[in-house]
């Protein structure tokens, strides 16, 4: 086989998929992308060829990190011979990366997101089936045009609203508000559901630009506006703050949040709760409906784990306060079903 024939290209990057227990204690991601295909013993549903991003924890991943293999995906992509793309990854923000990927991604090849719950050298890990599955995916006629997508457990998932919804069970992504994009069985079966249409992509930003610091607060019973106010204080572009119920928190956190606006720093209300949208309904002094008035944007059904991936690649392509709102209105609403 040569790659000048139609591939699968297979991006390493760590993650459990990739970790074997440590002299020092616990697992660490140490298998290169070769030792996490060759894992598989058994051939796959497409030609693949395999690079090494780097090999990290997610859960030690910076948003330069996350950059780096979203240029990556793009730079390999160029090749008119690539099917799609496969990215291994950790699961702790598989969520994150995937989405930031998936906001940039403007082709038609796939690219599928998977990675373990189980160690590499563990008695039973569940990596190798993940990586066939996912690899039978990106190289799918099915799949083309759905963006950027995770594959666990047979399972595929949209990547914006996917969050990783149990620590240690094998099935362990849900997308309870934009829902599920197929299934793909063990024999590399796929069943894909219509394409429903996808927003324009956003620009890659150049490297070397600027780097704003972007923090997460959340609202919590007590909870005082001291956390807040260190994040401004160091120097916070953006917040996102993780309100209670439809996007509330308190008194306190509202009057932070007018302060923080007024000095030009975007502040975005997620939520804590699992589905459902944020919407301003509560006023009494720190409900939905102030933080609104106090100038906090509303990240639709966006968690605060993705609002917090789109306003930080937002604030380093334009920080104009006024094309974030119409941004994170358009991406924080589920798709409409295709026809």
């Amino acid at each position: 086989m040569t790659f000048t024939d139609p591939h699968v290209v297979l991006l390493a990057t760590g993650g459990t998929i990739s970790s074997r227990a440590s002299e020092a204690g616990g697992a660490v991601a140490s298998d290169t992308g070769e030792q996490v295909f060759k894992a598989l013993g058994s051939p796959v549903s497409h030609p693949v060829r395999v690079l090494d991003v780097f090999q990290k924890g997610s859960y030690l991943l910076t948003f330069e990190d996350m950059l780096r293999i979203c240029t990556t995906i793009k730079e390999v992509l160029q090749d008119p011979n690539v099917l799609g793309v496969v990215v291994t990854h950790g699961t702790d923000t598989m969520e994150e990366t995937a989405y930031l990927a998936d906001l940039m991604h403007n082709g038609e090849q796939p690219v599928v997101f998977t990675g373990a719950q189980r160690a590499a050298d563990s008695e039973t890990p569940d990596g190798p089936d993940n990586l066939a599955r996912a690899i039978a995916v990106a190289g799918s006629e099915d799949a083309r045009g759905q963006g950027v997508m995770i594959q666990f457990a047979g399972t595929v998932f949209p990547a914006a609203g996917a969050r990783k919804s149990q620590t240690l069970r094998l099935n362990a992504f849900a997308n309870p508000d934009f829902g599920v994009l197929g299934q793909v069985s063990a024999r590399g079966e796929i069943a894909m559901a219509g394409s429903a249409g996808r927003p324009d992509a956003l620009p890659l930003p150049q490297p070397g630009g600027r780097s704003p610091r972007v923090d997460l607060v959340a609202a919590y019973p007590g909870a005082d506006s001291t956390l807040m106010h260190a994040a401004l204080e160091a120097g916070a572009a953006g917040i996102v703050l993780q309100g209670t119920g439809s996007g509330n928190a308190n008194t306190s956190l509202c009057s932070e949040v007018a302060v923080a606006v007024a000095s030009g720093v975007v502040v975005i209300t997620s939520t804590r709760v699992d589905a459902g949208p944020v919407v301003p309904i509560y006023g009494a002094g720190g409900g939905g409906e102030d933080l609104r008035a106090a100038g906090a944007i509303s990240s639709g059904h966006l968690r605060p784990s993705q609002s917090l991936i789109l306003l930080n690649l937002l604030l380093r392509i334009n920080p104009d306060r006024e094309w974030i709102t119409e941004v994170f209105t358009q991406r924080g609403r589920p798709p409409e079903p295709s026809a």
